[in-house]
């Protein structure tokens, strides 16, 4: 992330934006980094159909302003209906990736995105970029605040301004009832007390990339929440998140890719896209005991009603 290029060199955590060491592998981190291409943003792209046979899933969290995509962004983008993606949901970071993901979702008709300042990133805000936040938020392809939360693996910056900031975000989502999109890094308590704190005034909240225990996703369902999965279930040492989604009611899942990270076996360590999230939705089938089709029908449902998406265009 923006504060700390240098160090992210570790494994990613999927509570957030990597792997608990002890649930997943190692895997290099390619930072979100802005948009370089010089192609110019064009108007809306009509969507291109997707196949009447094939199931339509969501993927809820990506990250297509990502440097890995500057040679191909617009090409792999226009290939996703194609694969059956319904719809995308391209995450915000920073304030400059705020802009850059607006800038997808106005460019295609199918893609949509969220505001907020990932806590990597809490010392970017202050009382112009909040201002800037809440206008953001009004824009109709805006459906979520988020990636927001807390990251206690580098400490940087310091626990009481990711604190601090993450409150502060809150209260937007609250003020403009957006949903919101949670990163939570070793440091489960201090987030859980801080949306509780919270809670009543919010409109939904999603904990994305989840590795946490059964126990801590039992009380995120009792609160109402949502945990979105990627391709991390897929991994083979992966043995917490099995469970989790063994036990997880159908109608609390959300899938994601969070790409470019992330990519599902056999693909892992590849650059991560939306055409390999059938993979993680085939994957929460096998473990479910359910068809793909209704994997992929109660995933989309969640992830329109959670964030306030169309029915995929077709």
């Amino acid at each position: 992330m923006k504060n700390i290029k240098e160090e992210m060199t570790e494994e990613k955590n999927c509570i957030g934006k990597a792997v608990c060491r002890d649930e997943c592998l190692s895997e290099p981190i390619i930072p979100v980094t802005p948009v370089t291409s010089a192609e110019p943003v064009t108007p809306v792209i009509p969507v291109t159909p997707i196949e009447p046979e094939m199931p339509i899933i969501y993927d809820t969290h990506a990250h297509y302003d990502d440097s890995s995509f500057d040679e191909d962004r617009y090409s792999v983008i226009e290939g996703l209906r194609a694969k059956g993606i319904g719809c995308v949901v391209n995450i915000s970071a920073d304030m400059l990736s705020i802009r850059e993901s607006i800038a997808l979702a106005e460019k295609y008709e199918f893609f949509y995105s969220s505001v907020g300042i990932h806590p990597h990133n809490a010392e970017e805000y202050n009382a112009e970029n909040e201002a800037l936040l809440y206008g953001f938020s009004n824009n109709e392809k805006v459906k979520a605040i988020g990636e927001i939360g807390l990251d206690y693996h580098y400490d940087h910056p310091a626990r009481d301004i990711q604190k601090k900031v993450f409150a502060a975000q809150l209260d937007i989502a609250a003020k403009t009832g957006l949903p919101v999109i949670i990163h939570d890094r070793e440091a489960h308590e201090d987030v859980l007390n801080i949306i509780r704190e919270k809670a009543e005034g919010l409109s939904g909240v999603v904990f994305h990339c989840y590795s946490g225990s059964v126990e801590m996703a039992k009380e995120l369902f009792k609160m109402g929440f949502y945990i979105s999965i990627g391709g991390a279930l897929t991994f083979k040492n992966s043995r917490k998140l099995p469970e989790v989604v063994s036990f997880m009611p159908l109608d609390r899942i959300m899938l994601e890719t969070d790409c470019p990270y992330l990519a599902p076996d056999p693909y892992r360590g590849k650059r991560n896209d939306s055409g390999y999230l059938y993979l993680t939705a085939r994957k929460i089938s096998e473990i479910k005991g359910i068809s793909y089709e209704e994997t992929a029908a109660a995933t989309t449902e969640n992830a329109i009603k959670f964030f306030g998406l169309p029915p995929a265009l077709n």
